[in-house]
């Protein structure tokens, strides 16, 4: 097949930990031809989905991780499969990327789905499942933050649409900034905070299940350095083994109709303790983790549930 990626910069990858790289390894390992390009190059011209970009291979040797072809303008119609594969931030950037890659449909596979990862942001398709997902309240009044933490306590305050750990705060009970937080966020921002229930299960690790096609394949445990709340692994949380438990089986059971349903291929879910967190969607993260863990080649169940697909 023909493949493209579309995808931050490729030069600066993490060839050990990006899922990406993962997958184009994969990819290339199978037969399949790499064409990649960055969310700027994406364009609509006169009816055709356009992008600039390079015929790609990709090895892994540090600092030699990848070869480019001569640059190109590619009708995207003219390939099997278009990756979205971006890093958040979830703006409108990132929207109006999904509209106009959603234009290919059905003659490309787009992965995955673009009109439902914009319908399905990570911290908003969780509330599909309120039976799953710690109290929450979204909301860009001070007053109903203040009313919500007045009931549960400590909570967690974050940006709706952040991603990485970015600007997630810890406030307990005897904490004073809330409303300097929310003062400093709308002052930037037109977007909802979302606050949510502090849970203590955290310290333990914030649990990343992997899903493809709605199915758990693995999870690994990803644990907060010594004095972090936060246990994302782009500021400093531990990757560590770890098995699905009945209640990871569980919520994967709720939820996996729908994503299997709506074409969310590859999706990473974050469980704390028993709750649901997150259903990410958009640049689902953990596939070398879980294969140097577990041994379970994630990569390789993706593309052939793509396979499938495209047959």
């Amino acid at each position: 097949m023909k493949i493209a990626f579309q995808m931050d910069p490729i030069g600066p990858i993490d060839i050990n930990a990006d899922s990406t790289f993962r997958l184009m390894i994969e990819a290339q390992e199978r037969g399949h031809d790499l064409f990649y390009y960055t969310p700027e190059a994406l364009a609509y011209e006169e009816g055709r989905i356009t992008a600039r970009g390079w015929p790609l291979e990709v090895q892994r040797v540090a600092g030699d991780h990848y070869r480019l072809g001569e640059m190109q303008t590619a009708d995207l119609a003219g390939f099997d499969v278009v990756w979205l594969r971006q890093d958040p931030p979830f703006d409108m950037f990132y929207i109006t990327t999904t509209h106009l890659l959603e234009r290919l449909s059905p003659g490309t596979l787009v992965v995955n789905d673009p009109f439902w990862v914009r319908n399905f942001p990570e911290k908003l398709l969780i509330l599909n499942f309120p039976e799953l997902m710690p109290p929450t309240a979204i909301a860009r009044d001070l007053a109903t933050i203040r009313a919500f933490r007045a009931r549960h306590g400590d909570v967690i305050l974050k940006p709706l649409y952040g991603n990485g750990g970015a600007g997630v705060f810890h406030l307990p009970e005897s904490d004073r900034n809330l409303a300097s937080l929310h003062e400093m966020f709308t002052g930037f921002s037109r977007e909802p905070l979302i606050v949510q229930k502090y849970l203590p299960d955290v310290s333990r690790g914030d649990k990343r299940v992997i899903l493809v096609e709605g199915e758990p394949i693995g999870a690994i445990n990803r644990v907060p350095a010594q004095g972090e709340t936060r246990s994302n692994m782009h500021v400093g949380g531990r990757p560590e083994k770890v098995g699905l438990t009945a209640r990871d089986r569980e919520i994967c059971a709720r939820i996996g109709p729908l994503l299997h349903e709506k074409g969310q291929i590859f999706v990473g879910i974050d469980v704390i303790g028993d709750y649901l967190t997150e259903i990410n969607v958009t640049s689902p993260t953990g596939l070398q983790e879980l294969e140097r863990f577990d041994g379970v080649n994630g990569a390789a169940r993706i593309w052939e549930a793509i396979e499938e697909r495209r047959a």
